[in-house]
């Protein structure tokens, strides 16, 4: 899907920042989208920057409203759809990236069609996918795995990408998750794609490209977590990645959701390499991410000192110290 930009988004009355956490990633990763917030009574959210109506919002150039917010099923409240109804009547699209499909909700739905707007429902696709092929295919490509679920994967490619282009390079972050797709403007919600197609999906979302040309796919869940690996295996085979990264929280002992202890960095190295040869005989690593956010500087630092010494791999927090030595590693493993 192509959602239309510049965004307003909408955090409707949400209770915490948690609750808002798309919306925080678009306005982390893509600020020039965001001309401003359309909050209801009594959220506690607050994305820092200008409240807006949402004819404020038309008159600053906004496109279409993002309903930015996650809750538990992924529904949509029923008191925010008068809002969403007076959005599509002053002429935005609509994109959720909640399970409630917009469609769903009669008076959505009408005020759409009668309005001639786009409703998109970012975790439900209506593209067809193939059944992946595994077909070596032209261009680079480099995915993020991750000893766990929620551990940076979507913030070290768009590091990655910004990291890259400013060195010259040909890079494009490639969306698998609602919230990237929200930040990319398009992509597909690979959790939500029935499994027989999520490697056809990953191969239509990084297709055949120029030789030198990077797609850096957002990665999903963990091949160690009891509850998603299915989709980080069938991501894994459509992305044929050349390259990947590892992505860890240092201070988790389970994961998320689970009574399952957390793997090793190199246990993730070890099995990505070993089922990523499925679609690519050459893949391989070629750095670490590490999320150092609950760590004091001088304790991430020396952390990170230490797993690039015990795997020989640049190691780095992208957000927090940068992805200069990351793009180094693929610059010299991947000379032009």
């Amino acid at each position: 899907m192509q959602i239309a930009t510049p965004y307003l988004m909408f955090l409707g009355d949400v209770p915490d920042r948690l609750a808002a956490k798309t919306a925080y990633g678009i306005v982390d990763w893509r600020p020039e989208w965001c001309v401003g917030q359309l909050r209801l009574p009594g959220c506690a959210a607050d994305l820092g920057i200008p409240d807006l109506t949402i004819a404020e919002g038309v008159a600053k150039g906004a496109r279409t409203l993002i309903v930015g917010v996650v809750n538990a099923g992924g529904v949509l409240p029923p008191h925010w759809v008068a809002t969403i109804v007076q959005a599509l009547e002053a002429g935005l699209d609509v994109a959720s990236g909640l399970h409630t499909r917009l469609g769903s909700v009669p008076e959505i739905a009408e005020a759409a069609s009668r309005h001639g707007r786009q409703l998109h429902d970012v975790r439900h696709s209506d593209q067809r996918f193939d059944t992946g092929k595994g077909t070596r295919r032209s261009g680079k490509r480099l995915l993020t795995v991750g000893t766990d679920c929620s551990v940076g994967k979507k913030y070290t490619v768009l590091a990655l990408e910004k990291g890259m282009r400013a060195r010259g390079l040909d890079a494009d972050f490639r969306a698998t998750g609602q919230t990237g797709v929200f930040i990319s403007g398009r992509g597909v919600a690979i959790d939500a794609v029935v499994a027989d197609f999520i490697s056809g999906a990953v191969e239509w979302i990084a297709p055949a490209a120029d030789p030198q040309h990077w797609d850096l796919i957002e990665g999903q869940g963990s091949l160690f977590h009891p509850s998603f690996a299915g989709v980080s295996l069938g991501l894994l085979h459509g992305a044929q990645a050349d390259a990947f990264v590892v992505c860890h929280e240092p201070t988790r002992t389970t994961m998320r959701g689970v009574r399952h202890p957390l793997p090793s960095i190199q246990e993730v190295i070890d099995l990505t390499v070993r089922l990523g040869r499925l679609t690519n005989p050459d893949i391989r690593p070629t750095g670490i991410a590490v999320n150092t956010q609950a760590l004091e500087e001088g304790e991430a630092r020396a952390l990170l000192d230490t797993l690039a010494a015990e795997h020989g791999l640049p190691a780095t927090d992208p957000v927090r110290f940068g992805v200069e030595g990351l793009v180094d590693r693929l610059v010299a493993e991947f000379p032009a």
